[in-house]
């Protein structure tokens, strides 16, 4: 090999790990600019929670730069630094606008999960005939129910709980939201069990298990991350819904949205509280989301095992 070769080969290795870098390069940028954009909301709430009036209406944005941050968001929930070990009406207000929404939220995600993942296995094994209908039919039917506004749905559920003593209750609204959710579960779960191969539950009612033995100790399992999923995009739904909350709930019942909605006054809106207030609503949502993405993981490898 000459020395002309040699020096256009690495010519050649130098030009393609300079486009290699470019390339990896623009990626990095790219998802960092998006993971700016994605967090910005979450940064802009925190740094809310410690801004002053004219701070929020002169737009600052960055702290001990552009404005010194002060506790009165906080302040006025009763968890500031000077407040938390005395006692506050509105902190004992907000643990129990807290406990409620958790109660509430935890109760109808794992009832949607448990009775839509029954439905799917159901779909996605057996064939069911109801009229017209077959099971393509019946999964649309679950899923045309998110095509109602819930606005459609006011009058009726007010009514309705009212005859039935349910307005203003963590139960009226626990089986409102599993029903609202049910739907989206029951589509990803139909296509989890999809799947997941009958010659499993084959093999084990050949062993001497019965229908009910082979869904709990083969396929459940197996359909745990799409199980997890439902259960997250379900919290994440009834955590954060609003309407039903305002509507059916007057004092007892009443949950963090309803309550960040309601940091308005004469004066205008609260923005430091309300930040506040959304920023402790975040915080649980996002702990969940890390604590549960192991268990996604985790039962993806044990469905890959099995």
């Amino acid at each position: 090999m000459t020395d002309a070769q040699i020096f256009h080969d690495s010519d050649l290795d130098r030009a393609h790990k300079a486009k290699w870098f470019a390339s990896r390069l623009a990626i990095y940028g790219v998802l960092l600019l998006w993971t700016v954009i994605c967090l910005f909301p979450i940064y802009w709430t925190i740094t809310t929670s410690f801004k002053m009036a004219p701070d929020v209406m002169q737009g600052n944005m960055v702290p001990f730069i552009d404005y010194t941050p002060k506790w009165l968001g906080w302040r006025s929930l009763g968890l500031s630094p000077d407040t938390i070990s005395a006692e506050s009406t509105v902190r004992a207000e907000f643990l129990k606008r807290f406990m409620n929404s958790t109660v509430v939220s935890l109760s109808a995600s794992s009832l949607a999960v448990i009775l839509g993942a029954l439905a799917a296995y159901g779909l996605s094994r057996f064939s069911y005939r109801f009229g017209f209908m077959r099971n393509p039919d019946i999964s649309f039917f679950f899923l045309s129910q998110l095509i109602l506004p819930p606005v459609v749905l006011a009058l009726p559920f007010l009514v309705l709980y009212k005859e039935l003593a349910l307005l203003d209750t963590r139960i009226g609204l626990i089986l409102l939201y599993a029903l609202t959710v049910l739907p989206i579960v029951i589509w990803i779960m139909r296509d989890q069990f999809a799947s997941i191969p009958t010659e499993l539950e084959e093999a084990a009612l050949v062993d001497g298990l019965s229908i009910w033995g082979a869904f709990l100790t083969i396929i459940l399992p197996i359909a745990l991350p799409g199980m997890v999923a439902s259960f997250i995009l379900s919290l994440v739904l009834t955590w954060n819904e609003y309407f039903f909350a305002a509507l059916l709930t007057g004092s007892n019942a009443v949950t963090l949205p309803v309550m960040v909605a309601s940091q308005t006054g004469s004066q205008g809106i609260s923005w430091w509280s309300m930040a506040a207030l959304s920023f402790a609503a975040i915080v649980p949502l996002i702990v969940i989301g890390v604590v549960l993405e192991r268990y996604i993981i985790k039962g993806m490898a044990a469905g890959a095992v099995k």
